[in-house]
């Protein structure tokens, strides 16, 4: 294995660093400037961006160094499995089309504190706005620049600290640009993951046949994975069933971490992906600037491409664990494993170690484009939240607009800058996906529940939902540390039913069975879609099916 990156690579590499910032200095002079620093122009390109547009910044955002090395990492532990949450994902999407996005746009909702204030009160508006914060910068935004930094130090064999100074740089210049850019920067970002994402698919199936079979190519690739790691090619798991490398130097039931049909039943996989879909600033935000029609096909164009995700940040994975178990390279065992602990988080960085000189470079452009579009997108939702939520109302609610846009410049740098000193400390975690996961579903069901019953039941109240968020956090950290064996995703759904119960029974206890007077209004038609979109969703649901159908 050569560590490092050749001339030819970084020759590539810049081609794709001068392209996207200078079509982002583009859109910025040339779109962003049209009528002056507007605050909703910069924070939510109202008007701008186009259904595939919003479709390519969606999934530009939401695939980043998570899913290319997290997930690729739990592909390796796990198995093709873990394309639960990218399939179940492009459900999800179909229904906060449908259902979540009427609720916004009717009722011109353009964050998701401004939603609970609207909805409930301010007390529990600024409360989640500062919980988000913390979110976004402490979990999300420092996860991104630690897998991205943790990547380009095996691919380039630079420090794991000039790594990140890159990354948090590079996203930095695009934030600044505004959601406009953005958005438009992201549909070349999303260009640039998916063909460098296949390309890297294509040689890992290739380097497996060539290293453990006669070399005969992808297909025999594939082959050899039905061949050699056949427990690694189940989407459901029953307990006790197989035992996985845990990152940590141990082992851990692989049930714990996809808890079969249970987490269906009891809904844990719902309530995280509706949440991180439908409640999550991060990715509605590029929808909420568009008229409905533009918004759900938008949605549509990136539930189809999230479908075919798992093609590139699974199937990777699943190729460096059969490379791994043969020991057909000294260099994939020595990289993957660090100091006698097998770390699955390696295994896509070192996988693309093996890369000849040329694709090595398209690879990192095409991750480098993933990192830096999730940041981008998670910086500006940030930037969002606290100059609407926060700012504006607590520390100066008379800014013009050039001066709340300046301000959420600063909020962006200050918000890299924290994240890029807390990424570190991530090293201590055995598997960054997981950790991931499992931090964020501390809220999610508390969340869920009360965007949910605010949008639908209209005698939902404040201190029902406020009763909800506070106990989705306490109960979540009680089951964890009570009851460690628990899977995460059946805890997340058992949490949302207990939430939901207690936010209905302190509403009506509260509202003495009557409609709350902050209640939405409804309208059936809202609800109405498209046939366009309506034969778009049956083929994504055909789909999910035939692969569970396939692989149960």
């Amino acid at each position: 294995m050569t560590l490092g990156l050749q001339t030819l690579d970084y020759g590539i590499f810049l081609v794709y660093f001068l392209i996207v910032s200078g079509y982002g200095y583009w859109v910025y002079t040339h779109k962003g400037k049209q009528g002056g620093d507007s605050a909703k122009d910069f924070f939510l390109a109202e008007g701008s961006l186009t259904w595939w547009a919003i479709g390519a910044s969606i999934i530009a955002s939401n695939i980043s160094a998570e899913q290319f090395i997290g997930m690729s990492g739990q592909a390796f532990q796990l198995g093709i499995a873990i394309s639960v949450y990218e399939l179940l994902g492009a459900i999800a999407l179909l229904i906060v089309a449908v259902y979540f996005l009427p609720m916004y746009l009717k009722n011109d909702i353009y964050t998701m504190p401004q939603f609970l204030a609207r909805r409930y009160d301010t007390r529990l508006a600024t409360i989640m706005a500062v919980f988000w914060l913390f979110l976004y910068i402490f979990v999300n935004l420092t996860s991104i620049i630690y897998l991205g930094a943790l990547s380009l130090e095996k691919m380039t064999g630079f420090g794991f600290m000039p790594c990140a100074v890159f990354l948090t740089s590079f996203a930095i210049v695009i934030t600044l640009g505004g959601m406009k850019v953005i958005g438009y920067t992201d549909v070349i970002q999303v260009v640039c993951l998916i063909f460098g994402g296949l390309a890297t698919t294509y040689l890992a199936l290739d380097l497996l046949s060539e290293r453990v079979g006669t070399g005969q190519g992808i297909m025999e690739g594939l082959g050899l994975i039905k061949q050699k790691a056949d427990s690694h090619l189940h989407m459901i798991f029953e307990p006790g069933e197989y035992s996985v490398h845990d990152g940590r130097g141990g082992f851990i039931d692989a049930y714990n971490q996809l808890p079969g049909v249970m987490m269906f039943i009891i809904g844990g996989q719902f309530v995280n992906n509706l949440n991180y879909f439908g409640c999550n600033q991060y990715i509605t935000q590029r929808a909420l600037g568009a008229d409905l029609n533009t918004a759900r096909n938008g949605l549509l164009f990136a539930s189809l491409l999230k479908m075919f995700m798992p093609l590139i940040v699974v199937l990777p994975g699943l190729a460096a664990y059969v490379l791994f178990q043969e020991n057909a390279d000294p260099a994939i065992s020595g990289g993957i494993t660090d100091s006698g602990i097998v770390k699955p988080d390696n295994a896509y960085p070192v996988l693309l170690n093996l890369l000849p000189t040329g694709l090595k470079g398209l690879a990192f452009a095409a991750l480098t484009a993933a990192i830096v579009a999730s940041l981008a997108g998670k910086a500006n939702s940030i930037s969002t939240i606290y100059m609407l939520d926060i700012h504006q109302k607590f520390f100066n609610k008379n800014l013009t607009e050039n001066q709340t846009v300046r301000t959420g410049r600063i909020a962006i740098i200050v918000a890299f800058l924290i994240a890029l000193m807390v990424s570190p400390l991530l090293r201590n975690f055995g598997q960054a996906f997981e950790y991931i996961q499992v931090y964020t579903g501390y809220i999610s069901p508390g969340i869920l529940s009360i965007f949910l019953l605010g949008f639908f039941w209209k005698k939902a109240t404040a201190n029902g939902a406020l009763a909800a968020a506070v106990l989705s956090v306490a109960l979540s950290a009680f089951i964890e540390f009570q009851f460690p064996a628990f899977p995460f995703l059946n805890r997340m759904g058992v949490v949302f039913w207990i939430c939901s119960a207690v936010h209905a029974g302190i509403s009506l206890a509260q509202g003495s069975g009557q409609n709350s007077p902050n209640a939405f209004a409804l309208d059936r038609r809202w609800f109405a879609v498209t046939p366009t979109f309506r034969f778009g969703a049956l083929g994504v649901v055909a789909l999910f099916v035939l692969i569970y159908w396939l692989l149960w």
